[in-house]
């Protein structure tokens, strides 16, 4: 399946900024930047636009051709902030990357003006099973969640959304995850998976890791599910081996978040990513 509709030795890279970090009222419990978790995290403002711009030319640089920026939001707000993020998408855009934002729910007004200026993809992950939600995050529905999808497909927008391996769940939700991304009309352009990076003071610190090959499970189902989709590896990568990372193209992988840092979580760093490209024999999208 993976041969049939994409090129198997060819890895888009993604950068993925925070630009604007912390204090969110979500009660997420895998999320270091709720307002409700004791993490210690530094709370950011927004950023200047000429800084997120900087460091986007910083990621095509090293490669990637997607940058991506995300606001611990609940929602988008109103007025100069969302302007200097409309702002930001035009930026990317100029520089010939494909802008993606995460910023939480939105209305279908906002997100035609996101639209109109040029936004390539919204990320807007499920995380988890409809079953499972609740257990996960109780400030917001899954319902909520597919509400802000809708928007953003009804606008023309591509849809990035995925979910987060090893919050407890069962064999059961992971199959209901991948059912409900495929059920999507369209389905998403792009689907991350990632894997829990635990973090102190969060309600899932003491998350049992998953096993690694549960991880090249998910990615081969969700490849012959998604047969067109980008499958992004993700969150967790920074503690991944090689040979489990080459498992995972294998099985169908041919996205990466790459950089230092995923939001406010660890990552393998671009000179690591060369590196494994070249001793795989993969090539970097253009």
């Amino acid at each position: 399946m993976h041969r049939e509709f994409n090129n198997p030795n060819e890895v888009q890279f993604c950068t993925l900024s925070s630009i604007k970090t912390g204090a969110c009222p979500e009660d997420c419990g895998y999320c270091s930047q709720s307002a409700r978790h004791n993490t210690e995290l530094k709370v950011e403002a927004l950023q200047e636009v000429n800084k997120v711009l900087g460091e986007a030319k910083q990621a095509k640089d090293q490669g990637s051709t997607r940058f991506c920026m995300g606001a611990a939001w609940r929602s988008i707000p109103e007025g100069q902030q969302f302007e200097s993020v409309l702002e930001m998408i035009r930026g990317v855009r100029d520089m010939d990357m494909e802008p993606c934002v995460t910023l939480g729910m939105l209305t279908p007004e906002q997100a035609q003006e996101l639209k109109a200026a040029g936004l390539h993809s919204y990320n807007h992950n499920i995380d988890t099973s409809r079953e499972n939600y609740s257990n996960i995050i109780g400030t917001r529905t899954f319902e909520d969640r597919l509400e802000t999808i809708a928007a953003v497909q009804d606008a023309g927008i591509n849809v990035c959304s995925g979910g987060i391996l090893g919050m407890g769940e069962t064999i059961e939700d992971r199959k209901s995850m991948l059912a409900s991304l495929a059920s999507m009309e369209p389905q998403p352009s792009s689907v991350p998976i990632n894997v829990l990076v635990p973090i102190a003071g969060t309600p899932l610190e003491d998350a049992d890791p998953i096993d690694n090959m549960d991880l090249v499970r998910m990615v081969a189902i969700a490849r012959i599910m998604l047969p067109q989709s980008r499958v992004r590896l993700s969150a967790g990568r920074a503690t991944m081996s090689e040979e489990l990372q080459a498992l995972c193209f294998v099985a169908g992988a041919n996205s990466i978040h790459t950089g230092d840092k995923l939001l406010t979580t660890p990552l393998a760093g671009e000179s690591r990513d060369h590196k494994l490209m070249s001793k795989l024999g993969m090539s970097i999208a253009k």
